[in-house]
């Protein structure tokens, strides 16, 4: 690689929306040491694949992900991060090309090793056991988003039956409230208008530093310069009565909730070890319900996890049409190397766990679409990203609801009133913009 040729990164993520937090992250800190990235047609100098491991599948995907750019790019320095390179170091290790693995503490540290590739050109292999993980690696991006995606805590202590986040993500730990306000106010410096607050469990921020997350939520309203804030999943357990009162009068955080809920049975929440069983689970959408009547909920299931017999599902199935959330992130239980779901009896065949993921998908979109049906025709304030050449160009709402209109650039990055007009079939909304007499209205 001759030391003239302009260095190019082509970067690859799979999982979760940290995952994608981090990426940004990890394509800023290459930029600052003149790595930047591919465009098209470039044959990239380095490639890096930021993993995951929730599933077995996912695990495939990660696989067939790092041979493909090794066979397209056989002369680039091929980086393996995330959680499945934690897990399985030495398996990626062993992929004849992989030049790097980095574990989930050497992740944001990954310019370093490149640089250090660069020199000596020696692989490397460098994973802190997940009980040795301490350190809190701060990442603020929003990629080619206009929201912005920050990281408050990382790792997990639940060690739930079925999960290998504690093993790939490490102990719960946090940044501290000034680090993060100060990384808030670094946004809207760059001139952001919404922040996504991020992590792994996130309700559990601030173990390691004496902190509360229902403080850190009110130094981050503070910040006048953001106009909307969304907390991206947080547990039913830590979602305390005193946050859902917080978002349903603070002035940005937006009437919006994920709440992982992964079983409508208390027979298997007891299995799974969750820290919370449906009559909590229950109560906190009651008074999101009560207090934040337009709130989008949506809901992390899962279906066909060890113990869950016919019974259980029809139960589970039954508990999620009497909550009516808004949407179901729907995926079925894989089986997990090292996971103590393993010692539980009772396994649903493929076919059966195919049926009832058919089920609650079918479920979830019933229960969007009477949601979405209820807000034809008004208007809601919208964030809209950039368009992509002749196609629509979208946003959400306040209460997240995916909106079309035809591209403009002069709403990017805007807040602008729309009315909702129709829903399309994918559920997203087309919608026209509502023009502000006040406002110059050849922009819009």
């Amino acid at each position: 690689m001759a030391e003239e040729q302009k260095r190019t990164v082509k970067i690859e993520t799979l999982g979760c929306k940290l995952n994608f937090s981090e990426t940004a992250t990890i394509g800023a800190l290459l930029a600052k040491r003149g790595i930047t990235p591919a465009q098209t047609g470039d044959v990239p100098s380095v490639c890096v694949v930021n993993t995951c491991s929730v599933t077995e599948l996912a695990d495939k995907k990660c696989r067939q992900h790092i041979r493909s750019l090794i066979k397209r790019y056989p002369d680039a320095l091929m980086v393996v991060t995330g959680c499945y390179a934690q897990l399985k170091s030495q398996e990626i290790a062993a992929i004849d090309g992989v030049d790097i693995v980095l574990g989930s503490e050497q992740k944001l540290h990954i310019a370093d090793y490149v640089d250090r590739w660069m020199k000596d050109h020696k692989k490397e292999v460098a994973v802190t056991p997940h009980k040795d993980i301490r350190q809190f690696s701060p990442s603020c991006e929003r990629g080619d988003r206009t929201r912005y995606w920050l990281k408050v805590q990382d790792g997990c202590d639940y060690f739930c039956t079925y999960c290998t986040i504690p093993m790939a993500r490490g102990r719960s730990r946090s940044g501290t409230i000034e680090s993060l306000v100060a990384q808030a106010r670094e946004v809207a410096a760059e001139g952001g208008k919404e922040i996504v607050i991020t992590g792994v469990n996130i309700g559990d921020f601030g173990k390691n530093t004496g902190e509360q997350f229902i403080d850190l939520l009110r130094a981050f309203d503070d910040i006048k310069e953001i106009e909307r804030f969304r907390i991206s999943s947080i547990e039913p357990d830590l979602l305390t009565d005193e946050v859902i009162e917080f978002c349903a009068n603070s002035r940005a955080f937006m009437p919006h909730f994920h709440i992982p809920l992964q079983c409508g049975s208390d027979a298997v929440l007891k299995l799974m070890h969750r820290h919370y069983d449906t009559a909590l689970f229950a109560h906190k959408i009651e008074r999101i319900r009560a207090l934040i009547p337009d709130c989008y909920v949506g809901v992390d299931v899962m279906v066909g996890s060890r113990g869950e017999t016919p019974e259980h599902f029809e139960e589970s199935i039954k508990f999620i049409e009497n909550l009516e959330m808004q949407h179901l992130h729907v995926f079925p239980y894989s089986e997990r190397p090292g996971t103590m779901a393993l010692r539980i009896p009772y396994i649903v065949p493929e076919k059966e766990k195919k049926e009832r993921v058919a089920r609650m998908m079918q479920l979830s979109d019933e229960q969007e679409r009477r949601y979405i049906e209820r807000y034809i025709g008004t208007i809601r304030p919208v964030l809209f990203e950039q368009p992509h050449g002749d196609a629509p160009m979208h946003g959400f709402t306040d209460n997240y609801i995916r909106v079309n209109v035809a591209p403009c650039e002069a709403l990017v990055n805007r807040v602008v009133d729309v009315r909702l007009l129709r829903i399309c079939d994918d559920l997203s909304v087309d919608a026209e913009v509502v023009i502000n007499e006040s406002e110059n209205t050849s922009e819009a």
